[in-house]
């Protein structure tokens, strides 16, 4: 009685892993080098900047 207790269990574990192996979900390991255009950076940046005189700022609401 306890050696087929033992027999069933051992199955469903070997049967367990068996499922676990074959199943799983296979992600490919392929990396996408591709760059989406609103990422791109162009190449002629010129920074400006701005200044307001202190009567046009605006509130901050605090």
């Amino acid at each position: 009685m306890i050696i087929t207790i033992a027999i069933v269990l051992a199955s469903l574990v070997v049967l367990n892993f068996l499922l676990l192996i074959f199943s799983c979900n296979k992600t490919s390991k392929k990396v996408d080098r591709r760059v989406p255009p609103y990422l791109k950076v162009k190449k002629t940046t010129t920074l400006k900047s701005n200044q307001l005189d202190s009567g046009q700022l605006a509130p901050t609401g605090s």
